[in-house]
């Protein structure tokens, strides 16, 4: 049975999808609306993010910011530092999650072993089965001439262990949130 839950776990982990958890936008916003666009610096949280992480981190947020910038160059939109008409705010959150299971009476494995005394009890418990990393990708489109949030999506996924593996993550994440962009 504890094969089973790790073989499970591996799958649920391995094959995570990208899934969106938000997506706002003000009425009449259209990205063909705006002619030039740029990043704002950008602000990683969580728990798993640690020092560290640094190199990685950075090329993480080069591949989010290239992601975004071929999906609007392919829109029309220009890439401009100067005076942009469309800004881009994108924060980062990765949090370590515990993943766990319910042990059980009727798994021997799970049960305490009678040493001779009957004044014992056994009970239910959670127990850890693994840990994995949870990443949340949010953009914000805001129009600085107006000081105002146009357009705002997230998503989140569980991270891929091999750090090779996260820029097709990234690709995937941008391409499901932008394809709800109007």
């Amino acid at each position: 049975m504890k094969k089973y839950l790790w073989i499970i776990w591996f799958l649920s982990v391995g094959c995570s999808s990208v899934k969106i958890t938000d997506v706002q936008k003000t009425d009449n916003f259209s990205v063909r609306n705006y002619k030039t666009f740029d990043f704002l610096s950008v602000e990683a949280g969580g728990d798993a993010i640690s020092p560290l992480d640094g190199p990685t981190y950075k090329a993480n947020v080069a591949h989010v910011k290239a992601s975004i910038a071929r999906y609007l160059e392919a829109q029309g939109l220009q890439q401009a530092s100067s005076h942009p008409s469309l800004v881009i705010n994108i924060g980062v959150v990765v949090n370590e999650e515990v993943q766990t299971r319910q042990t059980s009476f009727a798994n021997p494995a799970d049960r305490t072993v009678y040493m001779g005394q009957r004044n014992y009890h056994w009970n239910s418990q959670e127990v850890e089965v693994g840990k994995y990393r949870n990443g949340t990708l949010t953009v914000h489109l805001v129009d600085p001439a107006k000081n105002e949030l146009m357009w705002k999506g997230s998503a989140e996924s569980v991270l891929p262990n091999k750090p090779k593996e996260v820029p097709k993550l990234i690709e995937s994440a941008v391409q499901k949130l932008f394809s709800r962009l109007p």
